[in-house]
């Protein structure tokens, strides 16, 4: 990696948002907290300031010493940036009268202008401000206005800065792409960076890292772990073990069908079959924490067991990825999301870490995954939770509802996949509630269990909609699931999104 553009994060919401655009314009970029620039960095390229849930007025924000950054490199400023760049240079910023918040038509009064001239005259942008610059510095000049907002963007004279009042990186924002982009070009970026160049250089840097060590994985299906998984074993080929575990709580059949597909890519794999164990340790236990806890603590031991088996294992390679990094350590230093990776191992087993994917996104990971030529259902499944159906079955976890949910589920996912709503939605399941209820089947009076379907559309997990699935292919799920699944009686769907629900029930 040559070349970054780095995102100096002051706790927008869409700060993300911002560096998954401008990796798709295929080019490098890092997040980095507002008071940790890398001013010996020699690949950086350009800067760009995020927004901010605070206002600049606020004695307590976050604010940062921006004049080596705008010696030295071009910066674009976004909401709270850009008026932390006008204040900081005498201009005023004041409270709206009202919160601007929604779409808005952005008309642009300097058509020479390299970030917003080649931009129509009248585009739609996204407001979310409730501070606003009533007045520039002398030497800022106004680029660019809405009806709501003056002041919508400025560029500094004789110095490559600007700032912008609206959200380019906002879907809402008709030309935020061709705006980013024409920044990327003020920064004078090769905009070379794919999928391709990516694995080139991983593999490379693994090579050089690793030479002829030995390395541990633990997989768990999903694709972070199985893309690490193939790098590092075009890297350093057998030198990878991998582990695959079967906790009793994977979907049906799916220990055996991974188990293959892995075993066809020629990774080097144990699987492991670690039901009782789990079911054992679980028996009684209805707390959904301690149910996790148990859980966890079960795969790393089981994890840790087979490590010791092999010999001279200096690595440990997690399927960590950029998004992991970003919320497991906000801006303030705080934890607000731990690792939902192997936690603790290194430090126990005297293992060095190994996360070739850490800096990328999951939209970015199945790109360098379809690039490796990994299959498909690989690289789209699903997201499927540590805990399994641990967290899907409410309640004490026995084999016959683990039977009973698999069963229910494999049925939803199936016909998802034969209707080709599958790929419509980020994640579906069925979950086994504590109900019973009456029911009839074959003139007969039942009083049987309800299983709840849940399906969700989102980006990235952080916020999501239950999924408008066609009322038609709802009752003939159904209709299968208490034909086929013994001990099902009623079947719901789950129109809850996130938040206030989460997408998991436990």
């Amino acid at each position: 990696m040559n070349e970054k553009i780095i995102i100096l994060d002051f706790g927008s919401p869409t700060t993300q948002l911002i560096g998954r655009k401008i990796r798709e314009l295929n080019t490098y970029c890092e997040i980095v907290p507002y008071n940790k620039f890398p001013h010996d960095d020699k690949t950086v390229k350009g800067v760009i300031l995020s927004g901010s849930p605070l206002s600049v007025n606020d004695p307590h924000t976050f604010k940062t010493d921006l004049s080596a950054i705008r010696s030295h490199y071009p910066v674009m400023g976004i909401c709270y940036g850009a008026q932390l760049i006008a204040q900081s240079s005498g201009g005023e910023i004041s409270q709206s009268s009202s919160r601007k918040y929604g779409h808005a038509r952005l008309r642009v009064s300097d058509h020479s202008d390299a970030l917003l001239g080649n931009l129509p005259q009248d585009s739609q942008v996204w407001l979310s401000l409730s501070d606003t610059i009533i007045r520039l510095p002398e030497n800022f000049r106004m680029i660019a206005s809405t009806e709501e907002v003056e002041i919508a963007a400025y560029k500094v004279d004789d110095e490559p800065t600007w700032g912008v009042q609206f959200h380019p990186e906002s879907p809402h924002t008709e030309q935020g792409t061709q705006i980013l982009d024409n920044f990327l070009t003020i920064c004078e970026c090769q905009k070379n960076w794919t999928p391709e160049s990516f694995i080139e250089s991983t593999i490379k840097q693994l090579k050089e890292q690793l030479g002829d060590d030995k390395v541990i994985l633990a997989l768990s299906g999903g694709v972070d772990s199985s893309v690490t998984a193939v790098l590092l074993n075009k890297a350093i080929g057998n030198n990878l073990t991998c582990v695959f575990v079967d906790h009793g709580l994977l979907r049906k059949n799916e220990f055996e069908k991974v188990l293959a597909d892995y075993r066809d890519m020629g990774l080097n794999v144990i699987g492991v079959d670690a039901k009782e164990r789990f079911y054992k340790a679980l028996k009684g236990v209805t707390d959904p924490e301690k149910k996790r806890k148990i859980i966890g603590k079960g795969f790393i031991d089981v994890f840790e067991e087979e490590a010791h088996k092999l010999k001279d294992i200096k690595w440990l390679a997690q399927g960590t990825i950029y998004p992991d990094i970003i919320e497991s350590l906000s801006i303030t230093g705080t934890t607000i999301k731990s690792h939902h990776n192997v936690g603790g191992l290194p430090e126990k087993m005297n293992l060095k870490l190994c996360e070739p994917l850490r800096l990328l996104f999951k939209d970015e990971v199945r790109r360098i995954g379809l690039a490796l030529g990994m299959k498909p259902q690989i690289i789209f499944r699903h997201p499927f939770p540590g805990p399994g159906l641990g967290i899907r079955i409410l309640g004490e976890i026995t084999p016959e509802k683990v039977r009973i949910v698999q069963d229910a589920d494999d049925i939803f996912i199936s016909a998802l996949r034969a209707a080709n709503l599958y790929d419509k939605v980020w994640q579906a399941g069925a979950i086994l509630l504590p109900v019973q209820s009456v029911g009839t089947m074959g003139g007969k009076r039942t009083y049987e269990n309800t299983i709840a379907l849940r399906a969700v559309t989102s980006i990235d997990a952080m916020t999501a909609d239950w999924a408008h699935l066609p009322y038609e292919f709802l009752a003939k799920v159904s209709n299968e699931i208490i034909r086929k699944v013994k001990g099902v009686n009623r079947v719901v769907y789950d129109i809850s999104s996130k938040p206030p629900a989460t997408i998991e029930w436990e």
